[in-house]
């Protein structure tokens, strides 16, 4: 039967429960390799650090420097009632978008305390049920964050997240803290594989995507096309965009870390070249939409319906994506955001 792709239901795919990854690898690069040939469709199987054996001496590796921050706080009301807290968006440099909870019981004007050293107030309610918080501290910001706040795990790692999350739940290059989420596809990578890919002649390049919660959000359509995407903030520098736009004059391959990368460049793509800036993008890259600047994609394992499949099938072609997540089924791989990972070029 032919699959009707602007329909959520044709990226439906079963998988066990127990094949979502609750924990990391015990090291980064020693995760395993789906190699998916997009014009072919054959697959191959390996660990991660022989990706390199793949690449060639004049490519562009994209990767999304974003660092996830703490945003997990748990604090009490005056009346000692304990409230929880999900920093969503920095509004300014004291005001936060916040998730709260629970959410009914917290009005506009509640004071709240999280340590001696920070406290905060919620000054208004949105319309999609978010809050404003101003926060007040002694000390630095940033500091308590990193002393009090918990990694923000993705809803199906069905544990509390520890101080080693801290560490696992980032890339090795994370430098711009601004994510709820980790690029996880980032996460194979070790500083001593960087340094290999780059020793072959690999040339790698940065974009800023900062992740929100909308990475989670599942298509509630029938329709994938009347999906809405929550914006997110992204960047790319001048000299990103020199990089890119000279690689794909030349011809050589632009390799994109993530889908988080991928959307980023496309955000920023017309005519099969890039700009640089800074901007708020609602992309959703789906089949039917065109991918202008990546020729390789490395990648997680995603979600049923998810807009991330629904991307990844844009690049690669359905049917052979499809039937690898269908192989990586029977191979047993480790899926989502501490799984495996797949290469497609």
């Amino acid at each position: 039967m032919i699959k009707d792709l602007s329909k959520k239901r044709s990226y439906y795919y079963k998988l066990p429960p127990e094949y979502i990854a609750q924990y990391p690898s015990n090291r980064r690069s020693e995760s395993r390799l789906l190699y998916l040939n997009r014009s072919s469709g054959k697959i191959e199987h390996h660990k991660f650090d022989e990706i390199i054996k793949y690449f060639r001496s004049d490519d562009i590796l994209v990767l999304n420097k974003t660092k996830v921050i703490p945003a997990r706080l748990f604090g009490r009301k005056i009346t000692g009632a304990q409230v929880e807290i999900f920093l969503l968006n920095q509004i300014s440099s004291s005001i936060w978008e916040c998730l709260v909870r629970p959410g009914r019981r917290i009005p506009i004007g509640t004071k709240l305390e999280f340590d001696r050293n920070l406290k905060g107030e919620i000054t208004a309610r949105r319309n999609t049920g978010t809050r404003l918080i101003e926060f007040f501290w002694t000390g630095d910001f940033w500091d308590i964050l990193e002393n009090i706040g918990k990694m923000p795990l993705p809803p199906y790692i069905k544990r509390k997240a520890t101080e080693k999350d801290k560490r696992t739940y980032q890339t090795v290059y994370a430098d711009e803290k601004g994510s709820v989420a980790a690029p996880t596809a980032g996460l194979h990578f070790t500083e001593e594989l960087l340094t290999k890919i780059v020793e072959l002649g690999v040339k790698i390049t940065w974009v800023i995507l900062h992740i929100g919660l909308g990475t989670f959000r599942p298509v509630q359509t029938e329709y994938i096309a009347d999906h809405q995407m929550h914006k997110e903030h992204c960047q790319i520098t001048q000299e990103t965009t020199d990089v890119i736009n000279q690689a794909k004059k030349e011809g050589k391959r632009v390799i994109a870390v993530g889908t988080t990368t991928t959307r980023t460049l496309e955000s920023f793509a017309e005519n099969g070249s890039i700009s640089s800036g800074s901007k708020w993008t609602d992309l959703f890259i789906h089949p039917g939409k065109k991918i202008q600047i990546i020729d390789g994609l490395i990648t997680n394992f995603h979600m049923p319906e998810s807009t991330l499949l629904m991307l990844v099938a844009t690049f690669a072609g359905y049917e052979n994506i499809i039937n690898a997540y269908r192989v990586a089924v029977e191979k047993k791989y480790r899926f989502f955001s501490y799984g495996d990972a797949m290469l497609i070029l």
